[in-house]
């Protein structure tokens, strides 16, 4: 009796059964495609590749740190070393392959009209990669 009954007095309430044919039938439709297109996307090809026995060698380019301080001395890689000097290693460093990466490093209290100077002697030099190196901020 709890699912129904054969008096009269229940027949104006709404159904509240879900009809699942429809999504049965429409589930089993999709099926069927998916099975008949599945093998079809794994079909390839069969070749033989050839295989490579050497691993191409990636080359990275030498840094060269300048540093100038506040003071306006500049140090080679931590060598103290003079202007003209200076001219001579950079049209060096420029000349080399691959071309190493010139990484400026200036105290804070340096004029900008030094850090210039020395950026504008990097590129008649013809170095072009120039990098700037700096302290990160404290939080």
């Amino acid at each position: 009796m709890a699912f129904g009954g054969f008096d009269n007095s229940g027949q104006n309430a709404p159904m509240s059964e879900i009809n699942t044919t429809p999504l049965v039938d429409v589930m089993l439709v999709l099926l069927i495609i998916f099975m008949i297109t599945a093998p079809l996307l794994t079909h390839s090809v069969k070749i033989d590749l050839p295989t490579a026995s050497s691993a191409p060698t990636v080359e990275t380019p030498d840094t060269i740190t300048v540093s100038l301080n506040a003071e306006g001395q500049l140090f080679w890689n931590n060598d103290p070393i003079d202007k003209a000097t200076l001219d001579l290693r950079l049209a060096d460093a420029a000349t080399q392959q691959p071309q190493p990466e010139l990484h400026l490093r200036a105290d804070q209290e340096t004029r900008y009209a030094a850090i210039a100077e020395l950026m504008a002697a990097a590129r008649q030099a013809g170095v072009q990669k120039l990098g700037f190196v700096t302290l990160p901020a404290d939080e």
